[in-house]
């Protein structure tokens, strides 16, 4: 029976994985085609498809009133996405952040998050919370692609004429020929990936259930590590990929738009399928889901010191991520050791962490404020000879 779930868990996982880089990569071929920037690729396209594993799991364990594992899934998948995936990548190679990161799509996943807890306080995320959290998905959803395609609408246009006036003898049938060939194996990727994590979804919930049962655990335990873990990985991949090749705003828009996209559209469609919304434990109320406000809120200050996310930003967000994880841990084994680490990380670690990031993006601001002053007066002396 043990080595039936593993099987059973490890399928899933593999099917999760490749699901979802099917889905990928159709769908980023087909915003491209469709004139989206970069960034707005990563906080919904990649984003969302990446979260898919997220979405599938989640529905299906909310369908059999697995509650714990839907909203553990969530919680530690965006808490995950933060400070694993983003620590990581940041790690490799300093992230470059894009301006509206810091006016609309940080801000929106700090409220998304709070909203979180504010809907949970009853004990479950109701059916009429999944509405409001669905009707975000689309109204974020439209707003982004209707600004990036009037952001980019100049920029095509002048590809488009250069790839005429480079080709004037090509007939408009092939081109359109050739680009509607593609669109046809793109549409084939995403479905094929859509079958996929439907079925992986479905064989990662009945091992990751299984499993928690065999070992004794809870299956918010197993929601928050193992499971969030498994379904992660698309974003491990994608994440670390587009960093590598320096395709930096898809990175970290893919880390954003995940977390966004884990509340609205994961714990919106979840709390409406299921019978009666879903149970929130207490323990998620109380450290679970302010963590996930916590490190959203962190996200602010790190991106905003010098537009960029440093290495050793990476690294703060990494060493937090195995804190956090310890903590579950101790928990769930009981731990005596417990309290000491507590005390160490409410009284000691997170303090001096908060001081360092005020402090820092004070410093940044200054001297942001500095350059701006030394450089009024050459500008006005250009202006003015």
């Amino acid at each position: 029976m043990t080595s039936l779930m593993l099987v059973f868990f490890v399928a899933g996982m593999v099917a999760l994985v490749v699901g979802a880089e099917l889905l990928v990569r159709g769908a980023a071929h087909l915003a491209e085609v469709l004139g989206i920037s970069p960034l707005v690729i990563g906080l919904t396209v990649v984003a969302y498809g990446t979260s898919a594993p997220e979405l599938a799991v989640s529905v299906q364990a909310s369908w059999l009133d697995q509650a714990d594992l839907a909203v553990g899934n969530v919680v530690g998948s965006n808490i995950m996405n933060v400070l694993l995936i983003l620590g990581v990548s940041a790690l490799i190679i300093p992230l470059t952040v894009a301006r509206q990161l810091l006016w609309l799509d940080v801000p929106l996943m700090i409220g998304l998050s709070i909203l979180t807890l504010v809907f949970g306080l009853d004990g479950r995320i109701g059916r009429w919370d999944g509405v409001f959290f669905v009707s975000v998905l689309v109204g974020y959803t439209v707003f982004l692609i209707r600004k990036s395609r009037r952001e980019v609408a100049a920029e095509r246009a002048a590809e488009r004429a250069a790839e005429r006036a480079a080709n004037p003898d090509q007939p408009l049938a092939a081109v359109i020929g050739s680009r509607l060939g593609q669109i046809v194996w793109d549409v084939v990727f995403v479905l094929a990936g859509l079958g996929l994590l439907v079925l992986g979804s479905r064989w990662l919930v009945d091992g990751a259930v299984a499993l928690a049962t065999f070992l004794g655990v809870s299956e918010l335990l197993i929601g928050l590590t193992v499971v969030a873990l498994g379904t992660s990985l698309p974003e491990v991949a994608t994440t670390l990929a587009a960093a590598i090749r320096g395709q930096r705003d898809i990175a970290v828009g893919n880390v954003v738009g995940s977390c966004t996209f884990n509340i609205i559209s994961v714990l919106g469609i979840s709390s409406l399928v299921s019978r009666d919304g879903i149970l929130v434990s207490a323990q998620a109320l109380q450290f679970d889901i302010p963590v996930m406000i916590g490190v959203a809120i962190a996200c602010l200050p790190v991106f905003y010191t010098g537009g960029t996310v440093s290495r050793w930003e990476g690294g703060l967000f990494f060493g937090y991520y195995i804190a956090y994880t310890v903590y579950l841990i101790l928990h769930a084994t009981h731990n005596g050791s417990l309290a000491p680490f507590e005390h160490a990380m409410l009284w000691f670690v997170i303090p001096l962490t908060a001081a360092t990031l005020v402090i820092h993006s004070w410093y940044c601001f200054r001297r942001g404020r500095i350059d701006a002053c030394r450089e009024l007066p050459t500008a006005a002396r250009d202006a003015n000879p």
